[in-house]
């Protein structure tokens, strides 16, 4: 079996053998979810952490008003759960969008993994930072720009790390199986002001639709522009320990 997160991990550094067999080994177990399952709760203390090996997920928070914020989509290779290292409960809930295989895993694992490779935890840090500084951008994104700028942040944002995963398909389609309530609750809309600001996009020449659940940019560098995204998918990791 290939780990995912092993996987995710080589696309900054070259794993030695000892690592990649650390990190299989996290991913001895798989675990079928269906669309729309809660993994965890907010306000819970779940004792699992998982990697995605398929399927789409996010994170969201309950605002006061009993409205939700999703801060995060996750996929293939992500790690779900990493905010239990730092609170007994979850601050957030993972929902699963579609169909899902997961593999769980304990706090104590990983902390082993970190204090026999250290080069894999400084790696996983920064990886979580970078999640932190993209939501960081999402929520000035909703605070300061258009409804469109938003729409368009997020679609870069799904095309940039589905390019980095590799999985942008022929023709350069990407899965979209988010509704347009997911949308909206990851860039503060309503549901038809995200079908609105879609259809702009495509009247305007800027991406391009095919079915409901696939989509490609025809002028990424424009929306890039329009949205002032910043890709923050790559990673600085001239600073990591050396592997041991």
């Amino acid at each position: 079996m290939v780990s995912c997160l092993a996987e995710r991990l080589s696309h900054y550094v070259r794993l030695t053998e000892a690592e990649s067999l650390s990190l299989t080994q996290l991913e001895d177990q798989e675990r079928s979810v269906r669309r729309g399952a809660v993994i965890i709760r907010e306000n819970e203390g779940p004792r699992e952490l998982y990697i995605v090996r398929s399927g789409w997920l996010h994170s969201s928070g309950v605002l006061g008003n009993g409205s939700r914020q999703i801060l995060r989509f996750h996929f293939k290779g992500d790690i779900l759960g990493l905010p239990l290292l730092a609170f007994a409960d979850s601050p957030e809930t993972v929902t699963a969008v579609t169909d899902a295989v997961l593999s769980p895993f304990s706090r104590e694992r990983l902390a082993q993994i970190i204090a026999d490779h250290p080069r894999l935890g400084a790696l996983i840090l920064g990886l979580s930072v970078a999640e932190r500084v993209a939501l960081a951008d999402r929520l000035a994104s909703i605070g300061r720009t258009s409804a469109r700028a938003r729409v368009g942040s997020l679609i870069c944002e799904i095309v940039a790390r589905m390019r980095r995963l590799g999985a942008v398909g022929n023709g350069g389609y990407v899965q979209l199986p988010l509704t347009q309530e997911d949308i909206g609750d990851a860039t503060g809309l309503t549901s038809v002001h995200v079908n609105r600001m879609m259809r702009v996009l495509v009247e305007d020449g800027i991406i391009e639709r095919n079915g409901g659940n696939q989509f490609r940019l025809l002028d990424e560098k424009r929306l890039v522009a329009e949205s002032n995204f910043v890709d923050r998918t790559g990673l600085e990791t001239g600073w990591l320990p050396e592997a041991r």
